[in-house]
């Protein structure tokens, strides 16, 4: 799509809360809405018309391609959750590149069926979703630290087994994440969330980076960008999610993958993080929406004052911002009336500071 299109939507102040969870708990079902995607298609629906979204941000779901690799390598439904691979044999490739057609666990299948309702039934645009190479493999490893420091170190696959199941475990989430972008983008997808959380200082260390391990690039930013080049062959928009605590070497380096937009966590001062990023990169976030649940974290008030401050050294920063929240908002039982007050204060907030923004 044209970039244009992005920059406009930050001219105009629009807020743009990921809540489609919200309006999915207050339905007596919802594990059900979860296999059906045209029911979860009219709940993004309806989310985008309550909160006033000119697009359908999805249900975010980052055991969706979790559950369909180890599905097609025969792993039980039952120990999907906790399963961690202890090896990696060449076998598994074969099995993966052979079950590729195989239908899609159901929820993954909502997931793009809920795409093909929204391109098919409304005038919104449809957004997909998957989870990042890098998060993805580290939920398949049960302790990917140790091995990233090693290959941060200078040691390689042929020095630890380790390391050896961390890159593979990377490829295969690789392969099993275009599978499912593809997927999404024949069910009608214009832009993708990537959602690549672990992609951060506790999985990789600031020092080595420092000191000149590429270690970043080749376990983060390669697979990345694989995910980047095949979206743009199809002309789809990227908008690329780390909600992990990061340096600004990192944000730097992903904003070098050119998404329409960039969102980041509470932690990062985005005004500060708008220098290392191209103007037409839109920053999104932060307000901290995993503390929306109680006001002993942040009241209604507090959202409000911070998307105030947000707003306004946005726009004396000069840089395209659309104001959300650092992550989805998920529904929290007994706690829902709490959570609504604060997104409603964005939506105020925005409203009281409603002017076209100019950079």
């Amino acid at each position: 799509m044209d970039r244009a299109y992005y920059l406009e939507l930050a001219r105009t102040g629009l807020p743009m809360p990921i809540a489609a969870d919200l309006v999915l708990r207050e339905l007596a079902d919802p594990a059900a809405v979860l296999t059906d995607g045209a029911r979860l298609g009219r709940v993004l629906e309806e989310t985008a018309r309550r909160y006033d979204l000119p697009m359908a941000l999805p249900h975010m779901d980052l055991e969706l391609e979790k559950q369909a690799l180890l599905g097609k390598l025969d792993v039980p439904e039952a120990d999907v959750a906790q399963f961690h691979f202890t090896a990696i044999p060449d076998e598994a490739f074969a099995m993966l590149r052979a079950r590729m057609a195989a239908p899609m666990p159901a929820r993954l299948q909502a997931h793009i069926d809920s795409i093909r309702y929204i391109a098919t039934c409304t005038a919104l645009l449809p957004v997909g979703m998957a989870i990042g190479p890098f998060s993805l493999m580290t939920k398949l490893v049960a302790d990917p630290i140790t091995p990233i420091a090693l290959a941060g170190a200078g040691m390689t696959a042929e020095d630890d087994a380790e390391i050896a199941l961390v890159e593979r475990a990377l490829e295969l989430s690789i392969r099993v994440i275009l599978h499912s972008l593809a997927a999404q983008m024949r069910a009608g997808a214009k832009a993708i969330f990537i959602a690549e959380p672990a992609a951060n200082k506790v999985y990789l260390s600031p020092n080595q980076m420092a000191a000149g391990t590429d270690i970043f690039d080749r376990y983060v930013m390669a697979y990345n960008r694989q995910i980047r080049h095949f979206l743009a062959e199809q002309d789809v928009d990227l908008f690329f999610h780390c909600c992990g605590e990061l340096t600004d070497e990192m944000v730097g380096q992903f904003g070098m993958l050119d998404p329409a937009i960039l969102s980041l966590g509470s932690s990062r001062v985005l005004w500060e993080d708008a220098r290392l990023l191209p103007k037409d990169v839109v920053l999104y976030g932060n307000l901290p929406s995993k503390q929306f649940y109680a006001d002993s974290l942040i009241t209604a008030a507090e959202v409000a004052r911070q998307g105030e401050t947000l707003t306004r050294r946005m726009r004396d920063a000069g840089h395209p911002f659309i104001l959300g929240t650092e992550c989805d908002v998920l529904s929290v039982p007994g706690c829902e009336e709490t959570i609504q007050r604060k997104v409603a204060a964005i939506q105020r907030c925005c409203a009281a500071h409603a002017s076209p923004v100019a950079f």
